[in-house]
């Protein structure tokens, strides 16, 4: 065989093998990537989502919601989604799971913009001082994901091929076939966004129940690097963009348990974090001197939904309110988007309270004499937040807000 038959020999079998792959993945999909309302949306899959913020940004290139909901994991597995709350609307829950605020902007621009000109109604944004930065974020998410123009189907189609010749991809698609991928729970997608809450009793299980779940979580949350300077930069930019675009905004620091924001005092953050509110309280308070639907509320803190007994108190296996310090349940996100959109009646009166300019000096004096009290109430939880602090070493690093003006 001459070394020209030969390579032709070799590159067709290259290609009709490279072909068979790609063809495989594309139809079989395991991830998810170009799928929307779709049978494939709808089958049980193992509880690690891989490669969720692919399958999101193609949902909502197809769905085009007309309300958002951003942020992080504690947004994608709390805030349900409820329609009927905007009238009826379709809404989406955009939240991906570890995302920095960089992530959270990318992807509110790409709702705006595979929305083909159709503006984003409202956007409900849950944010918190740790995760506030521009640093790591979800890893799976990247920026080609994200709509540019009106080409972004066909430029999509030829990423999603890229990807589909991958050999994780390949043998997901086998096992999948073969009926060993994993049927735990459904797809976010299935859900409109929110994750199902039996892929997050499959998470907590892993680190032995809600009481295993406890220090490892809140040395996550000492850990995070936020909140940052570029980050708010770059946060204010986006809201900027929204409020010019005619959507309503409501920002919400998240209810992270009690215990995640006794760390920051422990760690010494916390008037790090003082300092990121009163920035968010200005930020909202210009936007909305400029004629912008915005609003800010503080769930965070001590409260009577924050200071839930631990398991290690109640002798309880589970909590009411939470899932760990760290991501709150779906009745607490209920609670969420009530105070937002004005059902006062359904929400603890001391839950969610909005910041200004004005309200905030007492809202953080407050705040402070309720965790000394709370030291006082809770010796157990203090004490595990302390060996906590000490033990990972923590310091703030993060840049004073004196050092940012508005856009």
């Amino acid at each position: 065989m001459t070394m020209r038959a030969y390579l032709t020999i070799f590159s067709a079998i290259t290609a009709i093998t490279l072909g068979a792959v790609a063809t495989l993945n594309y139809v079989v999909d395991p991830y998810l990537m170009h799928q929307w309302d779709t049978p494939q949306v709808q089958r049980l899959r193992p509880a690690r989502e891989k490669l969720s913020p692919w399958g999101k940004t193609y949902a909502l290139a197809r769905y085009r919601p007309s309300v958002l909901y951003a942020g992080n994991s504690r947004t994608e597995l709390g805030l349900p989604v409820q329609p009927a709350l905007f009238g009826g609307k379709p809404v989406f829950n955009g939240a991906l799971s570890g995302a920095s605020v960089g992530d959270a902007v990318a992807l509110v621009r790409h709702a705006a913009m595979a929305g083909g000109g159709q503006r984003l109604d409202t956007v409900v944004w849950g944010i918190d001082a740790p995760s506030f930065s521009l640093d790591g974020g979800n890893t799976d998410f990247e920026r080609d994901l994200v709509a540019t123009d009106s080409f972004y189907f066909w430029r999509r189609g030829l990423i999603d091929l890229k990807r589909a010749l991958t050999i994780d991809m390949t043998m997901d698609s086998l096992r999948l076939l073969r009926g060993t991928f994993g049927q735990r729970c459904l797809s976010s997608l299935a859900r409109y966004g929110q994750r199902d809450e039996r892929c997050v009793l499959d998470h907590v299980d892993g680190w032995g129940g809600t009481s295993g779940a406890i220090v490892p979580r809140l040395r996550e949350f000492i850990r995070a690097v936020g909140p940052t300077a570029e980050a708010m930069r770059e946060f204010d930019v986006a809201v900027s963009g929204l409020c010019n675009a005619g959507t309503r905004v409501r920002l919400y620091i998240n209810p992270t348990h009690a215990m995640s924001s006794d760390a920051l005092y422990w760690s010494g953050k916390w008037p790090s974090m003082e300092r990121w509110q009163r920035r968010l309280a200005e930020l909202t308070h210009l936007r909305r001197t400029l004629g912008c639907d915005i609003r800010l509320f503080d769930f965070s803190g001590f409260n009577s939904i924050t200071t839930e007994a631990i398991p290690q108190v109640s002798g309880d296996a589970v909590m009411r309110y939470y899932w760990e310090p760290s991501h709150y349940r779906v009745n607490v996100g209920r609670m969420i988007l009530a105070r937002l959109f004005g059902k006062q009646s359904y929400v603890s009166e001391d839950f969610g309270v909005e910041l200004t300019p004005s309200s905030l000096p007492a809202h953080q004096s407050a705040q402070r004499a309720l965790r000394d009290r709370y030291h006082q109430l809770h010796p157990v939880e203090t004490s595990l937040v302390v060996d906590v602090a000490t033990a990972s070493g923590a310091t703030s690093t993060a840049q004073p807000f004196s050092q940012v003006r508005s856009n």
